[in-house]
């Protein structure tokens, strides 16, 4: 049997361009070290949106080909002075964030007609709102933090907010509503750096939430692999910052030892059960398939709260998605393989459709 060709996308026109990167170096590392089964065509996206197919995964380089999405029967990549052309079986997107993560990059491969990883368009673009999974989230019973949003051109009462901001007790946290890795996000503890946070999150996204805090929360995270009724959640983990007071870009990305990882978490055996199953049906209210993290916050008291869904994680060695099934007794690898083996079955599927015959 032939090997797979298998086009891998990162980088993307995104805030989180360089987390990208890193999470293909080790998804292509990983897929390249078995060339029987798979074939790699690597390509960059630079954050000006252009395409470059790669020899080796990485950041820019001046030996890279410029190539380009095209439709034609015998190809879905084309370099831009003819001399490549490649035909992909698959498409593996590794790309987090605006452009990327939100439904705009998915449109593309479902017009491309080419089967590709993760969720679809309709999931995608609702996933990465924080409004839209918050009202999901409350609609399947699972717990949410109350929240206020603002939208830029529009004018808001200021006085109205702080008042409510008052009413609901130091902190708040005010986040960009359609960014990830905690971009643009700020922890308000006083009402004087209420409309400075506003003001730096509109900078990032038109529109702005601003949610009640959890104080010293911690942050528990569950992963999902799969679709409807075969859908995996995996065990629960915590991260932990040890640097800021927050789980911000920062202690993610830049600090050196900046978080600490623990899985499984410490947490009550039915808390754990009661937010895997949220995890599942918030996934399954979206249509999800393919891949997602969804993240909750728990209190000193154990209570929890959904905070937010990725449907494109982190994928490097240290990311939580695959220390999260790891230590749930999957692979790495055997996730890769399922991950691509599914979007041949979705995309099979879609093709079988009246509509696409």
């Amino acid at each position: 049997m032939p090997s797979l060709q298998v086009v891998v996308l990162y980088g993307g026109k995104s805030t989180e361009h360089e987390v990208s990167v890193h999470s293909a170096q080790t998804v292509c590392r990983l897929l390249a070290a078995r060339p029987e089964r798979y074939q790699l065509h690597l390509v960059f996206i630079d954050k000006q949106g252009y395409w470059f197919l790669q020899k080796e995964c990485g950041f820019r380089q001046p030996q890279d080909v410029p190539v380009t999405p095209v439709l034609m029967p015998d190809a879905n990549l084309c370099a831009l002075d003819g001399s490549v052309k490649i035909k992909a079986d698959v498409i593996f997107p590794v790309l987090h964030g605006t452009n990327c993560e939100d439904g705009t990059m998915q449109g593309l491969l479902e017009t491309l007609d080419v089967p590709y990883v993760g969720c679809g368009v309709i999931t995608s673009a609702m996933g990465m709102d924080k409004i839209i999974t918050k009202q999901i989230a409350q609609s399947i019973g699972a717990p949410v933090l109350p929240f206020r949003t603002v939208h830029q051109g529009q004018a808001y009462d200021e006085k109205a907010l702080a008042a409510w901001v008052h009413e609901q007790g130091f902190p708040v946290f005010v986040k960009p509503v359609r960014l990830g890795s905690s971009v643009g996000v700020r922890k308000v503890k006083t009402i004087e750096e209420l409309k400075p946070a506003v003001d730096f999150a509109l900078q990032f996204d038109s529109d702005v939430m601003i949610e009640k805090g959890v104080d010293n929360a911690r942050e528990i995270f569950c992963a999902l692999y799969g679709e409807g009724s075969s859908l995996k959640s995996s065990a629960c983990g915590e991260l932990r910052t040890l640097a800021g007071e927050f789980f911000d870009y920062n202690a993610k990305y830049l600090v050196v030892g900046g978080c600490e990882t623990k899985v499984p978490a410490d947490i009550p055996a039915d808390t754990a059960a009661h937010m895997r199953r949220d995890s599942e049906a918030l996934f399954r209210a979206l249509h999800g398939s393919g891949l997602a993290r969804v993240d909750f916050l728990m209190d000193k008291s154990g209570a929890y709260y959904f905070s937010e869904i990725n449907t494109l994680p982190g994928m490097s060695e240290t990311s939580l998605y695959p220390q999260l099934f790891e230590a749930s007794g999957e692979s790495y690898p055997a996730l890769l393989d399922g991950l691509i083996e599914q979007a041949l079955q979705i995309h099979a599927r879609k093709r079988a459709l009246l509509l696409n015959r």
